[in-house]
Order: C-alpha cells, then sequence, then structure tokens
C-alpha cells in the first residue's frame, strides 16, 4: 500500500493485505504464542515467539505507521505502557523532561511517582508558549512532552515551533496526538520525533479495547523502541490489535461525525447562562484558534466547560445526563461526560497541573445531536 494514498484508504488498507492462505480481506486473529521453526534459527516471516512479534500485531503497527505517516509504529497493552516504553528507551538517571502545565492526569502520575523514582527530573511549562517551553529547558533536558489539544483544557501547541525549541536544545518532541488522532492532525509532519497514543480512545473508538501506540519517523529510533517494547513485555495482545484495526477503518468518517456534533454542542453551551467558560479550540476566541486551525483538519470531538456554582454544580451537571454517560475515557461512539478533578485528572490535584473545580468535560459521540442537545439542556437545569 502506497503511502501516497489518501487517509481514507490508508486507514482500510494499510498493513491489511488479503490473507495468502485463504484470500480473506480482514487480517486474522493470531490467537497464538509460539510459532513452528524450520530447523533451529529457521523464522517463518521473523516470527518466534508472540511478545516479540504476531502478524495480527504487525498489521496494526503497518497501519499506525501510515497514517501517521511514520517510518516505525508500534502497539501496546495501554497508553500508559507506550509512555512507559518511551521513556525508558529515551531517558537515563540524570535527565530532564518537560512536561506541559495542561496534561492526561496518568501521565502526569507516571512522571511524579513512578519515572522520578529512579532519578528523572521533570518541570512544567505552559506549552502554548514556544518561549515559556525554552526557558523550562535545562542542559540535561533530552524531552519535552506536549498533548495538543490538551486533556482537559483543550490547549493548544504548535507543534512546529515547539519542535524547534526542544531540537535547538538536542532534546526530542514527544506530542501525544490522542485527543486530535492522525484524521485531524499528523505530529510527525510538523517536525515531532514521536507521536502517543491511547489507542483506546478514538483510534479504536467503541469503548471496547485498551490499548497504547508510538510512532516515529526514525528509523533507528524506531529500532530501539522495538528492543524495549520486547523487553518490557507491554505489548498488544492479538485481539486488542484486531479490535483497534476494525475501529481504525471507520476513523475519518467517526471524526467527521465527532466534529460536527461537538460544534452543536458548543453552540449551546456558549449561548447557557449556566456555562461560564467554554473550551474548544474551534473557537474564534480560543487563545490559539490560528494554531489549531493551521495544524488541525478540524477541532474534534472533546469539549470542557465551567458551570456556575461551583464544583457540586459541576458534579450535578455531570450525574444528571441520560445519553451522555458519566465515565471516564473518551474517543467510542457514544458521548461520555465526566468531573476531571475527581475523575480522570484526580492526580494533579495540588500540582501545577490541577485543574478548576467546576470544570466539565464532553466526548461527544456521533449519536443525533439534537438528542444530545436535549440532554445537556436537562442536565443544566
Amino acid at each position: 500500500m502506497s503511502d501516497q494514498h489518501s487517509f481514507e484508504t490508508l486507514a482500510i488498507h494499510a498493513g491489511q493485505e488479503p490473507d495468502p492462505v485463504t484470500g480473506a480481506v480482514v487480517p486474522p486473529i493470531y490467537q497464538v504464542s509460539t510459532y513452528k521453526q524450520d530447523g533451529v534459527g529457521g523464522l517463518r516471516g521473523g516470527y518466534e515467539y508472540s511478545r516479540s512479534g504476531n502478524p495480527t500485531r504487525t498489521a496494526l503497527e503497518e497501519n499506525l505507521a501510515a497514517l501517521e505517516g511514520g517510518t516505525r509504529g508500534l502497539a501496546f497493552a495501554s497508553g500508559l505502557a507506550a509512555e512507559d516504553c518511551l521513556l525508558r528507551t529515551l531517558l537515563s538517571p540524570g535527565d530532564h523532561v518537560v512536561i506541559p502545565n495542561d496534561a492526561y492526569g496518568g501521565t502526569f502520575r507516571l512522571f511524579a511517582k513512578v519515572v522520578s523514582r529512579w532519578g528523572v527530573e521533570w518541570s512544567v511549562a505552559d506549552s502554548s508558549s514556544p518561549e515559556a517551553v525554552r526557558a523550562a529547558i535545562r542542559p540535561e533536558t533530552k524531552v519535552v512532552w506536549v498533548e495538543t489539544p490538551s486533556n482537559p483544557l483543550l490547549g493548544i501547541t504548535d507543534i512546529a515551533a515547539v519542535a524547534a525549541v526542544a531540537h535547538e536544545a538536542g532534546a526530542k518532541l514527544v506530542v501525544d496526538n490522542t485527543f486530535a488522532s492522525p484524521y485531524l492532525q499528523q505530529p510527525l509532519a510538523l517536525g515531532a520525533d514521536v507521536v502517543v497514543h491511547s489507542t483506546t480512545k478514538y483510534m479504536g473508538g467503541h469503548s471496547d479495547v485498551v490499548g497504547g501506540a508510538l510512532i516515529t519517523a526514525d528509523a533507528g529510533l524506531g529500532e530501539e523502541l522495538a528492543y524495549h517494547q520486547n523487553a518490557m513485555g507491554a505489548v498488544a495482545g492479538p485481539f486488542d490489535s484486531w479490535l483497534t484495526m476494525r475501529g481504525i477503518k471507520t476513523l475519518a468518517v467517526r471524526m467527521d461525525r465527532h466534529t460536527a456534533n461537538a460544534e452543536r454542542v458548543v453552540e449551546l453551551l456558549l449561548a447557557h447562562p449556566k456555562v461560564t467558560q467554554v473550551y474548544y479550540p474551534g473557537l474564534p476566541e480560543h487563545p490559539l484558534h490560528e494554531v489549531a486551525a493551521k495544524q488541525m483538519r478540524a477541532f474534534g470531538g472533546m469539549v470542557s466547560f465551567r458551570v456556575a456554582g461551583g464544583e457540586e454544580a459541576a458534579v450535578e451537571v455531570c450525574n444528571r445526563t441520560k445519553l451522555f454517560t458519566l465515565g471516564e475515557s473518551l474517543g467510542g461512539v457514544e458521548s461520555l461526560i465526566e468531573h476531571p478533578g475527581r475523575m480522570t485528572h484526580a492526580s494533579v490535584a495540588g500540582s501545577a497541573l490541577e485543574v478548576p473545580a467546576d470544570l466539565v468535560r464532553a466526548s461527544v459521540g456521533i449519536e443525533s445531536a439534537d438528542d444530545l442537545l436535549a440532554d445537556l439542556t436537562q442536565a443544566l437545569g
């Protein structure tokens, strides 16, 4: 499959050649742990043990690389497993990382409670400002980490500008592209060194599989990451890989609908007297709207907003929805709603990443927009 094909075509065909034995148009689930060797060291297709390589996972990894415009994709058991492998590949004791002031709580926990225990230091910067990132960089900085759009405040980072700052300092830029998906944004083309995904979210898209991914344009770095993936072992299983590929085939059409519905939700929230602020990069008043418009195809399905009346009022909005399911995670076909301060971002309480107590985060699904608006209207009261 040529990388010159359009995204929609790659999503369906990259890494998905018909099975050579049966002609099956969907890659089989190779639910197998080991493989017959043709003599000692005589591996068929390079497969010897499914931690090291599995044909179903290979198909997913080739698909991921194609969608992000990379040379190597790697699939993991979760997004955090992917992040852990990346950090242990790139960092050594004494190194330093710049992390954003708005990031997923699990990512912050990994830095603050796990990676820091083996001698890696981190500091926080407002990644929406390349100058703030530059000011946070030290001689020992090896990685600059950003999310764009960010979780949960939908902040935007100018990927090309921050890539230039990181590379000037000899550091690598890692971009968590989970909120956008490669359909809306391709960070490698803008200068990022590694892209991270929780494939649990928009890539899988159906709230039925947990997974993670790393994609890089540098073949040498790809080999290093693959070595650590095998050595550490938190790989995506064959059935999870198959489910993720199944979801990716409809990624483009789903993201179009997520975005269209989110835009309708934003219109409602902006006009509602109980809503004091709306966070969405598609709004002209978003401080980096023009950057988002430059580096994204569209603005996605995630919307956050603040509720008049404070924390308890925000919690009550979450409790009163009927179509928006109260739950963690995001990116599924069904709409979800949550209170970040008490749920996904509880781990950042008291830190520079603490989120407003009156904040609500919505993952807008692909249901009827009119039904979703009616549900939010009754929940807001």
